[in-house]
């Protein structure tokens, strides 16, 4: 708890650790941070205390006069002025200076750096192209086209491989447990189940190389290309990733000129600043109901062409990605691990009614 101590001197802090102490004490904290001997001291909550000219004139201000009396009973809390009118002389310490710049110690770029945050914009991204299974894409499109008919949002983690070149392609997507609204989409992550998804496409000579999601047909309507849930959701399974070809796509449902309805793929990555905006804890992760989603909310100002803001359109952190399609062809490597699954998978289930018939023979 802080006390606010206005004197002759200016405004000046005491630092409480109990708020329920005593006028008394209160004096003793401020003989210790302010060095000022208790015997001198006068308080008051009115502010006219420091306009008294004689001792005969402190004697009038009594609401504070006894010592025991609880600093609760006078309405003080964290943060209250209270006035204080002392004798005798004292040395107050100016502010520390630090020089800077020409005239003193020299500033250099992680001096500036720690000063401030500068936002701009990424041009190329680290991945050349994504290209989508045409029956993986369909698969993920259909369901969310045909049966929740885009009212709802839906994801998925996107498996598949990344060239040396920083071409991604991916293979298939893994719609782990999750619950969609209108504007948010909760993963319902498992662990166990992860790790079994990336067991097979590693069997598989795959990996996760990204994540997509739908936006809903009443997003359609907002101006922003991602909200400022998105970006938070997608920078933070991008962080996870580790991995600098992660790419973030985005499918929605578009209305062409005849007023009929195309769905849309769009591919994007998360720029380096927006990963490390993210890492360092920059961004506000509470949203409220209230908030522009095309803006994310900064915890601190950054710079953003010449001005310090805290609010950042989303668009300053997407870069573009090149779509394309192709056909998985599985290798003989693929196929024989695929049949070992599928093998394995039978024999499972072949004890498993073995046993289940031995059991029912037993219990006749």
């Amino acid at each position: 708890m802080m006390i606010r101590i206005r004197s002759r001197d200016g405004l000046e802090r005491v630092s409480i650790e109990n708020p329920n102490i005593t006028i008394s004490q209160l004096k003793t904290l401020i003989q210790n941070q302010l060095q000022i001997p208790i015997h001198n001291q006068t308080l008051s909550t009115n502010q006219n205390l420091l306009l008294a000219k004689s001792p005969p004139d402190l004697l009038q201000f009594t609401d504070m006069s006894n010592p025991n009396t609880p600093l609760s009973s006078l309405n003080i809390s964290h943060g209250s002025i209270i006035f204080l009118a002392y004798e005798g002389q004292r040395t107050i310490a100016g502010p520390a200076v630090h020089p800077a710049g020409s005239f003193g110690r020299k500033m250099t770029m992680d001096d500036l750096i720690a000063k401030q945050m500068r936002v701009t914009r990424q041009e190329n991204p680290h991945c050349d192209s994504v290209s989508f299974d045409r029956d993986c894409a369909n698969a993920f499109q259909h369901y969310v086209s045909e049966t929740l008919a885009f009212a709802v949002k839906r994801g998925g983690l996107m498996y598949g491989t990344v060239s040396e070149e920083g071409k991604v392609e991916v293979n298939f997507i893994y719609e782990l447990p999750q619950q969609g609204t209108e504007d948010i989409l909760l993963l319902l992550r498992d662990s166990d189940e992860e790790k079994l998804v990336e067991a097979i496409a590693a069997g598989l000579g795959m990996r996760r190389v990204g994540f997509i999601f739908t936006q809903s047909i009443t997003q359609d309507n907002k101006d922003y290309t991602l909200s400022n849930r998105e970006v938070l959701q997608a920078a933070e399974l991008h962080a996870e990733s580790g991995l600098k070809e992660w790419v973030t796509a985005v499918v929605k449902l578009d209305v062409n000129e005849d007023g009929g309805a195309d769905v849309h793929f769009e591919a994007f990555q998360m720029s380096d600043m927006c990963i490390r905006l993210f890492k360092e804890g920059w961004f506000e992760t509470e949203i409220r109901e209230d908030a522009d989603p095309k803006l994310s909310i900064m915890k601190k100002d950054v710079v953003v062409g010449s001005k310090d803001v805290k609010e950042v359109d989303n668009d300053f952190f997407l870069v573009v990605v090149k779509i394309l399609d192709h056909l998985v062809c599985f290798t003989s490597k693929s196929f024989a691990f695929l049949s070992y699954c599928l093998c394995l998978c039978f024999l499972i289930l072949f004890f498993f009614f073995f046993f289940f018939f031995i059991y029912i023979c037993a219990r006749v």
